[in-house]
């Protein structure tokens, strides 16, 4: 292969880590105001939950409006984990993640041989279930007094309370998810997923294992969110019931709609936009909500398909990670290596 086509398979990742690695905490730092590291930190973290919500809704197809309640889930476990037993970040970040998949795999059992409303309406219920939990069991979460987390991000015993290492430890976190969900997304795997997500039927009858998927992908999806959840729990210092409402899971589903569904990079320019953007016109004060509204609804209107649908992301992918991506004898992509 030539140098003028390998080069696109890695230039636009190396812009994206001199961006998320380089620029921005050097814009960051010129400004010295925690207020914008805040911003920057939850912009990731909704990237991440938006990236998690990719795999299940945009990907295999099942309309999920309980992910905040795994986000909850993720956040409460590390909260708990670091206030009782004393773990500090290294151990409650993987911990979480997994407690919030567990969860997430009790749930999937009864649930996930329904289909299309049905299977909304119960992920409805059981994150309005969890939401109750974490705001009555006042002996356990303490209730609506929420949790101080006690101990910041650190890692093997070393510090990374400092504004610059709290953004680059969410930031690598992150990154790190994301790529991992890619992965999964452009795989044999994530076409097995789109094929439930078109026919769930004729999938199954081309010996798909329709049920086994949709769980399997209900439950990396709730693990990605409880990894959120614990970044959320140890970069605030103090949770609550009230981050976890109903109204999060749709500020979530919003995200990857209007960034596209079934485009990983429409998930992640989404939760940018709806995290960014009313912060931007805060200066509206009450008018920003409105903004924010008509923006939401313009794009749905005028870009049904999303911001960056899936199949320009699809083709943005395989031009940029054309090396890992193989093909048959006549020349078509079918799957990663």
């Amino acid at each position: 292969m030539s140098a003028s086509k390998s080069r696109p398979q890695w230039v636009l990742p190396v812009l994206i880590g001199l961006l998320v690695f380089a620029a921005l905490p050097a814009v960051l730092a010129s400004f010295d105001r925690g207020y914008f590291y805040q911003i920057a930190n939850l912009a990731l973290i909704f990237v991440l939950l938006s990236a998690s919500m990719h795999l299940v809704t945009g990907v295999a197809g099942l309309l999920h409006l309980g992910h905040a309640a795994f986000y909850g889930v993720g956040a409460y476990t590390a909260a708990l984990l670091t206030t009782k037993l004393g773990l500090g970040f290294t151990w409650t970040l993987p911990l979480s993640g997994l407690v919030a998949a567990l969860v997430a795999f009790l749930v999937a059992l009864p649930t996930m041989r329904l289909v299309s409303i049905y299977f909304a309406v119960a992920t409805l219920a059981i994150g309005q279930m969890l939401y109750l939990v974490m705001l009555n069991w006042v002996e356990f979460t303490k209730g609506p007094n929420g949790i101080i987390v006690t101990k910041g991000l650190e890692l093997f015993g070393f510090s990374l309370s400092g504004r610059l290492a709290t953004y680059y430890t969410v930031a690598a976190v992150v990154v790190l998810c994301v790529v991992a969900i890619g992965r999964l997304s452009h795989s044999y795997y994530g076409n097995a997923l789109r094929s439930i997500r078109e026919d769930d039927q004729c999938a199954d009858a081309m010996g798909v294992r329709t049920v086994r998927l949709k769980m399997e992908a209900f439950t990396l999806s709730a693990f990605f969110a409880g990894v959120a959840g614990s970044l959320w729990a140890h970069m605030t210092g103090y949770i609550s019931p009230g981050d976890f409402k109903f109204s999060e899971s749709i500020l979530i589903l919003a995200m990857v709609v209007v960034g596209g569904l079934g485009s990983l990079p429409g998930a992640v320019i989404g939760a940018l936009l709806l995290i960014l953007l009313p912060e931007g016109l805060r200066g509206l004060g009450d008018f920003r909500n409105i903004m924010v509204g008509m923006v939401m609804f313009l794009s749905i209107l005028f870009l049904p398909k999303g911001l960056l649908g899936e199949v320009s992301a699809l083709r943005l992918v395989r031009q940029q990670l054309g090396a890992a991506w193989r093909r048959t004898d006549n020349g078509i992509g079918i799957g990663w290596r």
